[in-house]
């Protein structure tokens, strides 16, 4: 996402400058469709993930993916590279970036990074040291020296500003009559948040009405527990959506008047842009425990509430929703916070960077 808020601002800023966009790294289906609806080309090359977890039982694996994929993609990104002689790299790091990193820098191709997280992963350490700029996303980003980072926030798709909640009314039917909750778990889903909520579902449907992205492969089972498990009269207080497009996702977000989420740096930065109070779950078993970090960073600031999941329960996720209603300067305070925190230039400001690198 947050590559395609940077070409969508590249496009706005260009002037006289073409531009053609290329995408290198690991296949990814959901990726290839996004970012392909935006005129952007795709290139795969192999990669692999390091498992540092059950060292013996990921040996195999590991060594398949340092002596065979990490090498053969980067040859391959060598000479696709090569043959299309970018002007400049940008990076947004993962393990699929290194052999298009290797590679840019072995040809002297100036390569931009990008952090999203407080804590970046092993990948993004290594590219860094090849990167002529290191942006990120977190005024206390760790592992980096200081004098390399650039604060900016995170690129968003500043469409998802401009939503009306009168559309949202029209799309999903609202009833209007009480607070909307809005619950994200992300493209997948997020099942532990789906079979929390089912617990309570039905009471929490007296007091909000809910719009629940459950995730594409999560959602026919959720549909189908929900309606064993809420009252008919409540039914219409629930809105079950497999994934929420970028056209549905900026109306609701207009709507929402809490809302629920993971703790990725996307979601982060969508939430405090749209100045929305949240309560953020993050996912424990991400790399470096980032979201975490990530959730306690953004709650520094007064603008959210983390609840671990591995902690979380489902009545005490009701309570917390319910005390923070109950204390409306509670909720202004975290709309102000989130406000204060928002960097929705991020993106603007790097396309200007790129833009000047490319006409000097």
């Amino acid at each position: 996402m947050p590559i395609i808020a940077l070409a969508r601002e590249l496009r706005a800023q260009r002037g006289e400058i073409p531009l053609e966009f290329f995408y290198m790294g690991p296949r990814d289906s959901f990726a290839q469709m996004l970012l392909v609806q935006e005129g952007i080309t795709m290139h795969h090359v192999l990669s692999g993930k390091i498992e540092r977890y059950n060292f013996l039982k990921s040996l195999p694996k590991n060594l398949l993916t340092i002596f065979i994929k990490v090498p053969v993609g980067i040859l391959q990104a060598f000479f696709r590279i090569f043959i299309l002689s970018p002007d400049i790299i940008f990076s947004k790091g993962g393990y699929g970036s290194i052999p298009s990193a290797i590679a840019g820098w072995i040809l002297r191709v100036p390569i931009v990074l990008h952090e999203s997280d407080v804590v970046p992963g092993v990948s993004n350490r290594m590219v860094a040291r090849l990167a002529s700029e290191v942006f990120v996303s977190f005024p206390d980003t760790q592992e980096f020296r200081k004098q390399r980072m650039i604060q900016v926030g995170n690129p968003i798709r500043e469409d998802l500003l401009t939503g009306s909640k009168d559309e949202a009314t029209r799309l999903f039917n609202l009833q209007g009559t009480k607070p909307v909750l809005l619950l994200l778990g992300g493209s997948q889903g997020a099942t532990r948040v789906n079979d929390m909520l089912l617990v309570i579902l039905n009471e929490a449907l007296k007091d909000y009405e809910i719009i629940h992205q459950t995730g594409e492969n999560n959602f026919t089972q959720v549909k189908a527990e929900a309606e064993v498990v809420v009252a008919k009269e409540r039914r219409g207080l629930y809105h079950p959506v497999p994934f929420l497009k970028e056209t549905e996702l900026r109306h609701v977000y207009a709507a929402a008047d809490l809302i629920i989420s993971r703790a990725g740096s996307g979601s982060i930065f969508e939430i405090a842009a749209l100045g929305k109070p949240s309560i953020l779950i993050p996912l424990p078993e991400a790399a470096q425990n980032h979201q975490i970090a990530n959730a306690y960073a953004y709650q520094k600031t007064g603008a959210c509430i983390v609840l671990e999941a591995n902690n979380l329960t489902p009545h005490f996720f009701l309570e917390r929703v319910h005390a923070l209603f109950a204390n409306k300067k509670e909720l202004e305070k975290m709309v102000q916070a989130a406000r204060a925190f928002a960097k929705p230039e991020a993106g603007r400001v790097i396309a200007k960077y790129i833009i000047e690198s490319l006409s000097t």
